[in-house]
């Protein structure tokens, strides 16, 4: 098994390094689609990022240059040349990416209001907890080697509560999850909702389809381009952006 017990690069390896200050390490799960997404919302034309594919089954995670970026060794991790002060700095935990990136780049995203900022937070930082419960979820009910009936049916309960938090909250705003507005908040719940169907085939097993506000919430946003983009790179996929950076093939 790649996962053990303990901390630390297992292989010294550097990173690859882009032209631009914005440097991602990442790879198309929901976690690291939350960061494209993002990038991809704020436009080419306020932020120039080199994306970087990291294969967790290889075990891309455990590189020294990695473990630099990211001392958990988890995807997403980024680098930005040009951060405060004009000082390098490293950003990882995806939440936390989501809202140094809004914040540095004055995004819409996340309003300047203090009230309606903290609204997003609230619902950010919901899923950045919550977000295990649905991959544990899957964990048990399609990757596990052995099935345990108590497991699958604990977090598949748990799954479905969430999305009733979600279905109920989105009832009240008649929009998004921080209110009217489109935000990081939802930018951060729409790939783990994506992910019961693309990561785990359990739409149906789930219901989805039964939570009708968060329904009408993920058909909106799926429209939207730059998810389309955002959920593309760093994927092997056949319609995937492997990499994006100046020196790779599929950079558009």
């Amino acid at each position: 098994s790649i996962n053990k017990p303990t901390a630390g690069a297992r292989e010294e390896r550097e990173l690859p390094v882009g032209e631009h200050p914005i440097q991602l390490y990442s790879l198309a799960t929901p976690n690291g689609q939350k960061v494209t997404i993002l990038l991809e919302e704020i436009g080419e034309e306020k932020v120039k990022y080199d994306a970087y594919l990291i294969n967790i089954m290889a075990g891309d995670q455990f590189t020294s240059g990695f473990v630099a970026v990211n001392p958990n060794s988890k995807i997403p991790a980024m680098i930005d040349r040009d951060g405060p002060g004009g000082k390098t700095v490293r950003v990882f935990e995806s939440g936390n990416i989501l809202q140094y990136l809004a914040e540095k780049y004055q995004s819409e995203l996340l309003p300047s209001d203090p009230a309606e900022r903290l609204e997003v937070f609230n619902w950010l930082y919901f899923q950045v907890g919550a977000g295990p419960y649905f991959g544990q979820f899957g964990h048990f009910y399609k990757y596990a080697n052995e099935k345990i009936d108590y497991a699958i049916n604990r977090y598949k309960m748990e799954t479905q509560r969430l999305l009733d938090v979600l279905d109920k909250r989105l009832a009240e705003t008649g929009a998004y999850l921080a209110g009217p507005n489109y935000s990081i908040a939802d930018i951060a719940w729409f790939p783990w909702v994506r992910c019961i169907d693309t990561g785990y085939s359990a739409w149906e097993e789930i219901g989805v389809d039964e939570y009708k506000n968060v329904r009408a919430w993920f058909d909106k946003i799926s429209a939207r381009p730059a998810v389309e983009k955002g959920l593309r790179i760093n994927s092997s996929s056949d319609n995937g952006i492997r990499e994006y950076h100046s020196a790779s093939s599929s950079s558009s």
